[in-house]
């Protein structure tokens, strides 16, 4: 799975993605996030206030990866 991100935004957000994507799934799996969750997220907002849809854009694509994920949550392969 590939996620394309707005170049002016930087390939860094990636890590944004993977980051919410994590606390995504920790949440679906019910494993009790850590606290670098949610500082890691909280310190992006400054570079996501910078264009209004980028929440959005990152959210969906974090969404998108867990749902990937949890795709394979008790499979046996």
């Amino acid at each position: 799975m590939v996620f394309f991100l707005e170049p002016r935004i930087g390939a860094g957000l990636s890590g944004y993605v993977a980051e919410m994507s994590a606390a995504f799934t920790c949440a679906s799996l019910g494993i009790a996030p850590t606290v670098r969750h949610s500082d890691y997220i909280a310190s992006w907002l400054s570079v996501l206030r910078g264009d209004e849809k980028a929440i959005f854009r990152a959210a969906s694509q974090a969404s998108e990866a867990t749902d990937y994920l949890l795709a394979f949550a008790g499979s046996d392969e």
